[in-house]
């Protein structure tokens, strides 16, 4: 049972074991100060208190806090007087003071071991590092979730390394039949207009996906996962307004902003590969 309880105790990690430690100290020595004081009190009063006994003797009060006993008490009073309360000089406490060379000893310690020894992180350093961590585990979760989307969840896409994805994908399989510039050649022109099955990103993105098997647009859903397939389709809605070299003669619908779908207005009606 007790090597379970250590074990317990140190799975609880070294800031609740070291406030744990910590609050244990302060209880005894507040043990220890009650104890005093109440001696103190009997004292004034003339209530003679009980003699100390065993760890609580006179020896361990000495070593503890080392003040004279209250029948001694003026041969380290000092002059200063205020409201009827008078000044002692008595010594520091023993275990205040060894306290506090500890903690010069320990400085001393953590700045040879930390700064020059090892090469251990401080806790800036681990906080760094931990944030880090979490920053990666939330990217993979971002990342999981973009490979779920589909054409009803997907958003259009603006950031610049989601554009920059979008065009190495369009060079490499969409540039053949739509030109680089997006201009149309066997496949539409990207950049008016005028759509054939749309003009969100919800429906280029079904078109890339699904494909327009009848016109020669094939599907792409077994080669571009979900996320590749959102920054092409974005970026194809990012070359709207920009100038091709020579550009095809519109198809499709015109869609206009504000414009309802009973106004779009028809255009060539061709059998061609659809945007």
């Amino acid at each position: 049972m007790t090597q379970e309880f250590i074990d317990f105790f140190w799975s609880l990690g070294e800031p609740v074991n070291l406030l744990v430690i910590l609050t244990f100290a302060l209880a005894v020595f507040a043990a220890f100060s009650v104890n005093r004081a109440l001696n103190v009190l009997k004292a004034k009063l003339g209530i003679e208190p009980e003699p100390r006994k065993g760890w609580f003797g006179k020896s361990a009060h000495k070593v503890i806090w080392d003040d004279v006993d209250v029948e001694n008490e003026k041969d380290v009073l000092l002059d200063h007087d205020y409201d009827g309360i008078h000044e002692l000089d008595n010594n520091l406490p023993p275990w205040w003071l060894w306290g506090f060379y500890f903690t010069i000893f320990w400085g001393l310690v953590y700045v040879v071991y930390f700064h020059i020894a090892t090469d251990d992180k401080l806790q800036a350093d681990e906080f760094a590092a931990g944030m880090q961590a979490r920053q990666e585990l939330r990217e993979a979760a971002l990342a999981d979730a973009a490979l779920q989307v589909d054409e009803n969840s997907v958003v259009l896409l603006t950031s610049e390394a989601d554009m920059t994805a979008g065009k190495e994908i369009y060079d490499a399989n969409c540039a053949a039949c739509h030109l680089v510039d997006g201009g149309g050649s066997i496949g539409p022109n990207f950049t008016d207009n005028y759509w054939i099955h749309g003009n969100t990103i919800n429906d280029v993105f079904g078109v890339v996906k699904y494909g327009v098997l009848e016109k020669g647009m094939i599907p792409w859903e077994e080669q571009l996962n979900p996320l590749q397939m959102q920054q092409v389709s974005s970026y194809i809605l990012g070359m709207v307004g920009t100038t091709p070299a020579n550009g095809k003669e519109p198809q499709g619908r015109l869609y206009e902003e504000g414009a309802e779908d009973a106004d779009m207005t028809e255009a060539s009606t061709e059998t061609e590969v659809t945007e």
